[in-house]
Parts: C-alpha cells; sequence; structure tokens
C-alpha cells in the first residue's frame, strides 16, 4: 500500500481527544435531528413496516462502517477515506472524496444553524431567525476554536443528552407496551389495525430505505476524530464493533416503538413522531422537552461539522488537494484557517435563509443530499482494493476485518449503488440526486485545474506564534 499514511500528530495536531469523548462522539453521531422529526415522513410512506426500511439502511451502514474501520484500523491516517480513496484509486478519486465530504458538512453546518434558530424562536419570537443562527454559528465555532478537546467536551455531554432521551424513550415506551405504564392498553395492535403492516406494499418499504440511509449520515465522524485520539486504533476497534448495537437499539429500536404505541397514520405522527408518543403516554410538556432534545441533537450535528469539515480541508492540505493556507495551526493545534472556511456558507445560508428561503437556500439544501452516500460508495470501493493489497503486504494490520471478504463487500457495494440510482428515480428525491450531481461534476471539474499544479510533499505547518518561527514539516 505504499508508504504510512500522515498521523495528526505528524501533521501538528494535537491528541486532544479522550478516550470517553470518542466513546460519545460514535455513539451519539448516529443519532440526529432527522431521528426525532425526518422519520415522521419515512412512517407516513411506508407503514408500520418502515421499521423494516431502518434495519435495511442499517445494515448498510453497518457493512460501509466496518469497510471503513478495517482500514482505519489497519492504517490510522489523517484525513481518513479521503487517504484511502486516494491510495486506492488514486488522485482523482481521493481530490473528489476529499471535497464532497468537506462540502456535505459546510452545508450541513449551514442546515443545522438556521434549523437551530427557528427551534430557539419558539421561545423567542420576537427575535429575528438571522439573529438566532448567527448566534448559534459563532457559539460553536468559538468553540471549535479553542482546541480538539473543546470540541471534545461539548460533543460529550451534547451525545450524553441524546443518548439517554432515547434510552428513556425506550423504557417508557416498553412499560407502555407490556401494559405496566399507567393508562397503558399494551399490546401490539397498531403495527396491523391500520392497513397492516406494510399498508403501502413492499415497493414503498424499499423506496424508504433511501432517505433512512441518509438519516445514518455521521457514524463516519469517529473516523476523522480518531486522529487526535491518543490511540485511533484502539478507540476505532471499540466504536465499530458496537455500531450494530448503537444502529439495532436507537434507529430500529425507537421507530418501532413509536409505530406500536401510536398510529402510523395520525397527523402527528408525520409531524413528530416521537412527541406523538410521549403525547400518548401523558408526559407533560411534551413540545417543550421535544424541542429540547431537537435543539440538542442539532447542536450537535452543528459542532462535529465545523469540526470534520475543517479537519478534511486541513486533510486536503497535505497532498497539495487544498491551498497551503489552512495548514495554519493555532498554539493549541487546531486549524483555525479551516474551521473559518467551513462557516462561509454557513453565513451565506444564514442570510439566504432570511432573504431567499424558497430559492438560494433550498437549492443549498438539495444539492448536498446524495453527496455522502457517494462518499459511502468511494469508501466501499477503496476498501475492496487495499484489502487485497494488505493481505499481500502486510497481513498482520488486519486485526480488524471485513465479513465475509470479498463477497460481502462486493454486496455492499451493489447495495450502495441501487441506493443512490433509487435516488435518481424516486419523486422525492430526484431533485436531490441531479442537484448532488452537479457538486460531483463541479467538483471533477476543478480536479482538471488542480492537475496543472504538482501535488509535491505535503505543506509545513504554521502555528499563529510562529511568525518567525520554524513550523512543524509533515513527513
Amino acid at each position: 500500500m505504499g508508504s504510512a499514511p500522515e498521523t495528526a500528530a505528524e501533521s501538528g495536531l494535537k491528541p486532544g481527544l479522550k478516550q470517553r469523548h470518542m466513546n460519545l462522539i460514535a455513539l451519539g453521531g448516529v443519532i440526529g435531528a432527522g431521528l426525532f422529526v425526518g422519520s415522521g415522513v419515512v412512517i407516513q410512506s411506508a407503514g408500520p413496516a418502515a421499521v423494516v426500511s431502518f434495519f435495511i439502511a442499517g445494515l448498510i451502514t453497518v457493512l460501509i462502517m466496518r469497510m471503513l474501520a478495517e482500514m482505519t484500523v489497519a492504517r490510522p491516517a489523517l484525513g481518513s477515506f479521503y487517504v484511502y480513496a486516494r491510495e486506492a484509486m488514486g488522485n482523482r478519486a481521493g481530490f473528489t472524496v476529499g471535497w464532497m465530504y468537506w462540502y456535505f458538512f459546510v452545508i450541513v453546518v449551514a442546515v443545522e444553524a438556521v434549523a437551530g434558530g427557528r427551534i430557539l424562536q419558539l421561545w423567542l419570537p420576537n427575535v429575528p431567525l438571522w439573529v438566532l443562527s448567527l448566534g448559534l454559528l459563532l457559539l460553536l465555532t468559538a468553540t471549535n476554536l479553542v482546541s480538539a478537546r473543546s470540541y471534545g467536551e461539548f460533543e460529550y455531554w451534547f451525545s450524553s443528552i441524546k443518548v439517554i432521551a432515547i434510552l428513556v424513550f425506550l423504557v417508557v415506551g416498553a412499560l407502555y407496551l407490556f401494559g405496566v405504564w399507567p393508562g397503558a392498553h399494551g399490546g401490539l395492535g397498531n403495527l396491523v389495525s391500520h392497513g397492516g403492516f406494510a399498508p403501502m406494499g413492499i415497493g414503498a418499504v424499499l423506496a424508504a430505505v433511501v432517505p433512512c440511509v441518509g438519516f445514518y449520515t455521521g457514524a463516519e465522524i469517529v473516523t476523522i476524530a480518531a486522529a487526535e485520539s491518543a490511540e485511533p486504533r484502539r478507540a476505532i476497534a471499540k466504536a465499530m464493533r458496537s455500531i450494530v448495537f448503537r444502529v439495532v437499539l436507537f434507529y430500529v429500536g425507537s421507530v418501532f416503538v413509536v409505530v406500536a404505541v401510536k398510529a402510523w397514520n395520525a397527523p402527528d405522527t408525520a409531524v413528530s413522531p416521537y412527541a406523538a408518543v410521549l403525547d400518548v403516554l401523558g408526559i407533560p410538556a411534551v413540545a417543550t422537552i421535544m424541542n429540547a432534545i431537537v435543539l440538542t441533537a442539532v447542536l450537535s450535528c452543528l459542532n462535529s461539522a465545523l469540526y470534520t469539515s475543517s479537519r478534511m480541508l486541513f486533510a486536503l492540505t497535505r497532498n497539495g488537494d487544498a491551498p497551503k493556507m489552512f495548514t495554519k495551526l493555532s498554539r493549541s493545534g487546531v486549524p483555525r484557517r479551516a474551521i473559518i472556511a467551513g462557516t462561509v456558507i454557513g453565513y451565506v445560508s444564514v442570510i439566504a435563509a432570511y432573504t431567499s428561503p424558497n430559492l438560494i437556500f433550498q437549492f443549498l439544501v438539495n444539492s448536498y443530499g446524495a453527496v455522502a452516500l457517494f462518499v459511502y460508495l468511494a469508501i466501499a470501493l477503496a476498501q475492496v482494493r487495499l484489502r487485497k493489497r494488505l493481505q499481500n503486504t502486510d497481513p498482520g494490520a488486519l486485526s480488524l476485518k471485513m465479513w465475509l471478504f470479498p463477497w460481502l463487500s462486493y454486496a455492499t457495494i451493489a447495495l450502495m449503488a441501487a441506493v443512490i440510482l433509487a435516488m435518481a428515480f424516486l419523486p422525492t428525491t430526484r431533485s436531490q440526486f441531479w442537484l448532488s450531481a452537479v457538486t460531483l461534476a463541479l467538483i471533477l471539474i476543478a480536479y482538471q485545474f488542480r492537475k496543472r499544479r504538482p501535488a509535491g510533499p505535503a505543506a509545513a505547518t504554521e502555528t499563529d506564534s510562529s511568525r518567525g518561527e520554524a513550523g512543524v514539516a509533515s513527513t
């Protein structure tokens, strides 16, 4: 596989993330606002069989993450799958994967800042949306500018709240279904009493897998963060071995509780399925509780998006795929310029959400919908190639392996390609697919300009206090 990829320590980044940070980043990474709100749309389109849709999407995600974990444990690298795609499929693939992922998360920054502002506006109706969104963006940008540990601490507590909320939801839901909860009738009648388990047919269940895969995006963030942990191999191995449990428990389990407790076709199930269940359970102040939980999920996504986009941009500079100006580090080892670059589209989007919500902002939202799925497909393709090379050159590094290689890897590639292809034909996702394809095309065009410049060795890294001091040279 060639020379060993660059590590965070060699680049000048500081290993500020502890094992407890990594555990919660991994645990909370798959719990986004989409689970609490967006799952209602899936339930309305597939009925109680949405549980199956989430299970299939979760299975695809687990397989992709297992493939990524194999590469990460064997060869921890700054930039994770950007580096693996580059090594496996060439400079063009690496450039494309890195910039697609960066673009995906800078749009996430924008979307989550606006979403968080809208939730805060429920409590502060007299404050303009753009002021609230801008305030959230500035707050979490400042957090990320301090240090990797600062990001880790915020994410630790955000993820803790999300995980506790889901666990409490599962417990009280189970008590209701067993008839133990006060006033509960119990039973699983709602799974079949409103048109059957799959009232829209098997086609609708399979079609719902497409948006469900998008809900799981974020599971891979831990492989980016691992570069700044003291023991990246151990952190990744531990996180990825538990991902099956997390997917089944958090997504499949909680969606099962929703459709078992509340009729799938009830209007409030579509709007806010988890709030609808809490209402059935007679929990007071349901709206306030759910808004607080969703706001936590939004802030967690915003925090992680700022971190992830900056580290991917920093990694892109190591091979000349991004301007060297973004290699500059602060005293605490933070790529501040890369963080600021990731907020630019966020600021523009906050303005667009205020001045042109139905044109510019909607375009930005649709232009990234399939981008993460393109990256997931590239991860799977890279794993097949790199696994074969490792088996020949360094089989001892394969301490964590993809199951049933190569056949399950090929099956995963086929499943991922099918999901992406389905996006092009389903009415609800067609615009996202084609606008994401435009994003991909623009990045490929940008690579043609990039080819005119030699990659050269990884750039020297400077610190903000290095006016006249030597930078941290990469290997």
